[in-house]
């Protein structure tokens, strides 16, 4: 479900008044693969609801070049919250998503294998509330950079 920051906010404070433990994660999710759903599959598994931050289509740009994103936030936005591991997806424009990470408030802060987990945006404020940092390993061979370099070789 595609929420604005507010009722985001909102949702997250109502589930841990019921001691829901909330995970956070963020990315472009530009083109859906089987390593995205595996990596957000192991986020569920760290806690209650999964919230995803979601890059806007100019964050992405900004970050990948003016190629990205292939398909508009909302497009997105729509396939990322189909997947059954996803509780709630809000769309970030900044180049990071700290500003919604302290929103969030999550006890738990998930990124990908290639990160130093005292590097990842937003460590400070998880820490700062008790919660952990956690990264998992990325599936071997799955990137959507790798889709597209395959596509444009055709």
């Amino acid at each position: 479900m595609l929420l604005s920051w507010e009722l985001l906010k909102h949702l997250c404070d109502e589930q841990r008044a019921c001691s829901k433990k909330i995970v956070f994660t963020n990315g472009c999710f530009d083109i859906i693969h089987s390593g995205h759903v595996k990596y957000l599959e192991e986020a569920k598994k760290l806690g209650d609801i999964l919230v995803l931050g979601l890059n806007s289509d100019d964050s992405v740009s900004r970050l990948k070049g003016p190629s990205r994103p292939v398909n508009k936030q909302n497009d997105r936005a729509i396939v990322i919250s189909a997947l059954k591991s996803i509780d709630f997806v809000s769309i970030f424009d900044q180049d990071t998503p700290y500003e919604l990470i302290k929103i969030v408030q999550p006890d738990v802060l998930v990124k990908g294998g290639d990160y130093n987990p005292d590097d990842i945006v937003g460590a400070d404020i998880v820490r700062a509330r008790g919660g952990k940092v956690v990264t998992i390993d990325f599936v071997e061979g799955k990137s959507t950079s790798s889709i597209i370099e395959k596509m444009q070789a055709k």
